[in-house]
């Protein structure tokens, strides 16, 4: 029997928690099949989970406040794909109600779970039944029910859990897409996962693998090639992430900051205040930051001493001949790309920043900031090309330094096709608007293969089998990629296109690729048929139809 959670319980619950996801990755990666049967569901809740494993093994919080705040934190840096990053929202309204909370008891934890349903809903423009969003409110309400009788956590989560599993069994009525394929969801199944594992962690049974990193992440380096020497005023770059443990106005540290250095930098949101400045007193700032809250990461470099060493070792930026991060330009774009030919396409296109991320392997949140913050302008476009990157994506708003614009582009076609909308002599709103016009004026056919038997549309998938797409519908499936072609050339006839790309991938052919290309002139003779290398995993042609 345990009446109330403390720091430690709450770090304990985590570090279970990443541990229990990992064990059953591949078993929740098996239930996710729309649109490709790719399945990564289990794989970004794991990767999402373990940053705040890792944030946690590196401290001790004694109140469950500290505890929650800092999972939130790591949560949501760390978020990958849509699933991880609904997980992060959960565990932030959760650290949003336990804020400032030295113990929780069964109420206050019910409370906090609810808090967190509230807040993934708000932050989901359409939330769909049948999903990871229904079980949590299910799950949440069935706590809160639990707890206005029983005063043991552990009996209100462990009645949580089993009613959660009571919603998981229906999600498969509720949601179309998984009507069809015959399964539950995988991130709702994997969420429920992570709260057994917490519940284990309050009955004392510690999973042996957890976690397995034993530091938190490192925040991002500075750039110093940014400076000369004799220009350094302020010799420590400080940077630090504080939680919002109290209802102190951050503008008051901005003022703070204001008298002790420069290059002063405050973002805040619901959980936390990141902060950058330049100062000859780092001691003076974190002693005033723990005013605030309790201190998440901490960075201090002498940039005087470490000037000359970090000149030596050029940052990514520079090795693609340009300077980063002083804002050079109005605008700058950043794009998630697969493969080294379409890399090159979006380079070629005036693409700043290029992050590696695709259907099997999405970025995180903090891939993305990242890579914003080493963008050289004053607005940056992400381009996700990947509809379950766009929440990540977009959870980089609040959080980054900078004015970030996300054109929620779901394929690398519609990327190629807002970036070359974008004009530097244009104002912001026009901008976006062309942008986002030109990615929905671009139609997508894809041909990849089944990694796993599943069924979809009604539709028996057998692994290694081609797949035909476009967009969202499946066109066919079999042994036969010519046929395949074919049929994709005929489902794109109607739509009577003026030009056609494919983009080929690193399993194809060049020999292979003309002959798609000649399948498609044959059969489209009004259109501009193009070839060009993508070198992409997974999809063996990318068919972009304008």
């Amino acid at each position: 029997m345990k009446n109330m959670i403390s720091g430690t319980d709450f770090r304990n619950m985590i570090l279970n928690a990443a541990a229990a996801i990992r064990d059953v990755k591949q078993e929740i990666n098996e239930l996710n099949v729309f649109p490709v049967p790719d399945g990564d569901t289990g794989t970004n809740m794991t990767m999402t989970m373990e940053a705040a494993a890792a944030q946690l093994t590196a401290s001790a919080p004694e109140h469950v406040g500290q505890a929650a705040a800092q999972a939130a934190a790591a949560l949501l840096r760390g978020a990958r794909g849509n699933s991880g990053v609904i997980l992060s929202l959960l565990f932030r309204g959760v650290a949003k109600s336990l804020k400032e909370k030295r113990q929780a008891d069964a109420m206050e934890f019910a409370q906090a779970l609810t808090e967190g349903v509230g807040a993934a809903y708000r932050a989901v423009m359409k939330p769909a039944e049948g999903t990871i969003l229904t079980v949590s409110r299910v799950a949440a309400n069935a706590a809160a029910e639990c707890a206005a009788d029983e005063t043991d956590v552990e009996l209100v989560l462990e009645h949580a859990i089993r009613t959660g599993y009571e919603a998981l069994a229906e999600t498969v009525h509720q949601n179309p897409v998984l009507q069809k394929a015959g399964v539950v969801d995988a991130g709702a199944k994997g969420y429920l996962i992570i709260l057994e594992g917490m519940h284990r962690a309050l009955q004392g049974v510690l999973i042996e693998n957890a976690p397995e990193q034993t530091a938190a992440p490192r925040a991002e380096k500075a750039d110093f090639s940014a400076f000369r020497s004799e220009e350094i005023r302020f010799a420590y770059c400080t940077e630090f992430i504080v939680s919002r443990e109290n209802a102190k106005d951050p503008d008051r540290l901005r003022g703070f900051l204001d008298g002790i250095g420069d290059s002063a930098v405050v973002v805040e949101d619901d959980a936390l205040v990141k902060v950058h400045v330049h100062t000859n007193a780092p001691g003076a700032v974190l002693t005033e930051a723990l005013t605030y809250g309790a201190l998440l990461t901490v960075k201090i470099e002498n940039m005087k001493e470490q000037h000359t060493e970090a000149l030596a070792v050029e940052p990514p930026a520079k090795q693609e001949g340009q300077l980063f991060p002083t804002p050079e330009k109005n605008y700058g774009a950043v794009v998630v790309s697969a493969g080294q030919g379409l890399d090159e396409v979006f380079r070629d296109l005036g693409a700043d920043r290029i992050i590696t991320g695709g259907q099997t392997m999405n970025p995180s949140t903090e891939d993305i900031i990242k890579a914003i913050e080493r963008t050289p302008a004053k607005i940056v476009y992400v381009l996700p090309n990947n509809k379950n990157i766009i929440m990540a994506a977009q959870q980089c708003v609040p959080l980054s330094e900078k004015r970030v614009v996300i054109i929620p582009t779901k394929t690398i076609p519609q990327g190629i096709m807002a970036l070359l909308a974008l004009e530097s002599d244009a104002d912001e709103a026009e901008n976006t608007a062309r942008m986002t016009e030109a990615a929905q004026a671009v139609r997508t056919a894809q041909i990849t293969y089944a990694s796993r038997d599943s069924v979809f549309d009604g539709r028996r998938l057998r692994s290694g089998e081609y797949l035909a797409l476009l967009e969202n519908d499946l066109l066919g499936s079999g042994g036969d990629i010519e046929a395949l072609i074919r049929e994709t050339a005929a489902a794109i006839k109607p739509l009577s296109p003026e030009i056609v790309t494919i983009f080929y991938g690193q399993d194809v052919e060049e020999q292979a690729a003309a002959r798609c290309a000649e399948i498609m002139t044959a059969a489209l003779p009004e259109a501009e048929v193009n070839l060009v290398w993508g070198g992409q995993p997974v999809y063996y042609y990318y068919i972009s139809v304008e």
